[in-house]
C-alpha cells in the first residue's frame, strides 16, 4: 500500500504531482510519502498490540533525518549499526533509551559512544566484541546493557547477500555456543546482560524461517533460565519482506501471529527492528529519459539515473516496477524495453525486456518501491552527483537532502605538497 497514484493523468505523491517536484529540484530525485511512512508504521505497531514491544526502526534502510523524525514522532525507536547512524537517530529526536546498537564490527570508539549516549541495548555479535565492550565499560565505570545476538543457523530463504542467520554468515554467535558465552557475560563486571537477539535476514516472504528461529530462541531461553541466568528482553530483529513485484507477501498481522505463537508467553519485553517494511513502498526514484535507442535486437530507454543512484537491481538483480509519470492510455500498446543508466557498466541496468507503453526522450519515469536501500546505498561512482531527497505531506513538499553536486565532490579531494595545482 502506498500514496503514489495517478491523478488527472499525472503520477502524484499524495497530492503533489511528481512532475511539479521534477521542475523544482531537477532529475533524478528520490521522493518519500509521509502518509505512507505513517501508515506502515502504525500497521506494524498495531499488529503488536497487547505485547510489551518496542519498535526500533532500522536506520540503515533509509537514514534521512526527516524520515527518522517522522517515525520518532509516532513513537518509534531506532536500530543503528554505526556511530554515524547513532548520531543521526539522536539528531532526529529518537531518545537514546529507545536505541539499539547492532552490527558485527563495532569499534571501541563506537562502543564508548554507545555507552556515553545511554542506549537501551548493545547487541554483541562475538566473543572478542564482548571482551572489548567489557573493557570499555569498565574504563567508563559503568555496566553496558547487552543482548547477545545469536546465529540460529536458519535458512531465511532469501537472497544470499541479505541472509544473516546461517552458520556460514558473519553475523551473531553460533547458537550452540550461546550458553557458554552467556554464562561468561553474566560474570563480567562491565556487562549487564539483559537478553538475546536474533536477526536472520532481509526481505523474507515466507514466515516459516521466523517461526523456526523464534522456536530455537525459545529453547535457548528455557536452557539459560534453567541455569539461573536471567532473560528479560528478546530482540527479534526485522526482515519482513514487501511486494516489489506485486506478488502477495505476509503482512504484519501474520508476522505478529508467529511471535505470539512462539515467544509471547515468555514474560520478556520484545524489540523489533523493521526497516524495509516501513520505508520501502514509501519512496520512488524519478528519472528522465535521455534517449530512446533502437538497438539491433532490443530497445533501450537510457535514463539520467544510474546504478550508483539505485544499486539494488545491479547488486541483487532486484525488481522495481517502472512506470511513466504521465499516465498512459489504458489501451496503449506494450513494447519490451531495457531501462538502463549512463554509467559505463553493463550492470547499469534497471530492467530487461520489460513491457512498457510508448515513451519518448524527455519523459519522466518513476521507479517504485525505492524508499529502502536506495539513497542509503548510493555512491558518487563516475563522479555523479548524489540525488536530492524530497518529503511530501499532503499538498506540501520539502527538499530534505540537497543534491550533492560535482563541485562538492571534487572539493573533498586534496593535492599533496609535491603536486602543483594545474595551471
Amino acid at each position: 500500500m502506498d500514496h503514489f497514484t495517478y491523478r488527472d493523468g499525472v503520477l502524484c505523491a499524495e497530492d503533489v504531482p511528481l512532475s511539479q517536484i521534477a521542475e523544482a529540484v531537477g532529475t533524478p530525485f528520490y521522493c518519500y510519502s509521509t502518509a505512507t511512512l505513517e501508515h506502515h508504521y502504525k500497521v506494524f505497531a498495531d499488529a503488536l498490540s497487547g505485547l510489551d514491544a518496542t519498535v526500533c526502526y532500522a536506520v540503515k534502510a533509509n537514514p534521512n533525518i526527516a524520515v527518522i523524525s517522522t517515525l520518532a514522532r509516532l513513537g518509534a525507536g531506532a536500530d543503528v549499526v554505526s556511530g554515524g547512524e547513532l548520531k543521526r537517530a539522536m539528531a532526529a529526536g529518537v531518545p537514546p533509551e529507545k536505541i539499539v546498537f547492532s552490527g558485527v564490527g563495532k569499534t571501541r570508539d563506537e562502543l564508548a559512544q554507545a555507552i556515553a549516549s545511554g542506549v537501551m541495548q548493545i547487541n554483541v555479535e562475538s566473543e572478542p566484541e564482548l571482551q572489548a565492550l567489557n573493557d570499555v565499560a569498565m574504563e567508563a565505570g559503568v555496566k553496558a546493557p547487552v543482548a547477545l545476538r545469536i546465529n540460529p543457523d536458519i535458512d531465511a530463504k532469501t537472497h544470499a547477500k541479505i541472509s544473516t542467520g546461517k552458520s556460514e554468515n558473519k553475523f551473531g554467535i553460533e547458537w550452540t555456543r550461546a550458553h557458554a558465552v552467556y554464562s561468561r557475560a553474566a560474570k563480567m563486571p562491565g556487562i549487564d546482560i539483559t537478553g538475546v537477539a536474533v536477526h536472520i535476514g532481509s526481505q523474507l516472504t515466507d514466515l516459516q524461517p521466523f517461526h523456526d528461529a523464534f522456536r530455537r530462541l525459545r529453547d535457548l531461553v528455557a536452557m539459560l533460565r534453567a541455569d539461573g541466568l536471567p532473560i528479560r528482553r528478546l530482540d527479534l530483529g526485522g526482515g519482513l519482506g514487501i511486494p516489489y513485484d506485486g506478488e502477495p507477501t505476509p503482512g504484519p498481522a501474520e508476522y505478529a501471529a508467529v511471535v505470539r505463537d512462539t515467544v509471547a508467553d515468555l514474560g520478556c519485553s520484545l524489540v523489533f527492528e523493521p526497516g524495509r517494511m516501513i520505508v520501502g513502498n514509501a519512496g520512488v526514484m524519478v528519472s528522465r529519459i535521455i534517449y530512446v535507442k533502437e538497438g539491433a535486437t532490443r530497445t533501450f530507454l537510457i535514463i539520467d539515473a544510474a546504478m550508483n543512484d539505485l544499486m539494488r537491481p545491479s547488486l541483487y538483480d532486484a525488481y522495481h516496477a517502472i512506470v511513466p509519470v504521465s499516465e498512459p492510455a489504458g489501451n496503449a500498446p506494450q513494447k519490451p524495453v531495457d531501462v538502463v543508466g549512463p554509467v559505463c557498466e553493463t550492470g547499469d541496468t534497471f530492467c530487461r525486456q520489460r513491457p512498457m507503453p510508448p515513451v519518448a526522450a524527455g519523459d519522466l519515469l518513476a521507479l517504485r518501491t525505492a524508499g529502502a536501500y536506495g539513497a542509503a546505498m548510493a555512491s558518487t561512482y563516475n563522479t555523479r552527483p548524489l540525488l536530492p531527497e524530497v518529503l511530501v505531506s499532503g499538498k506540501a513538499f520539502s527538499l530534505v537532502r540537497k543534491r550533492v553536486e560535482v563541485e562538492d565532490i571534487i572539493a573533498m579531494d586534496r593535492l599533496p605538497a609535491w603536486i602543483s595545482p594545474a595551471g
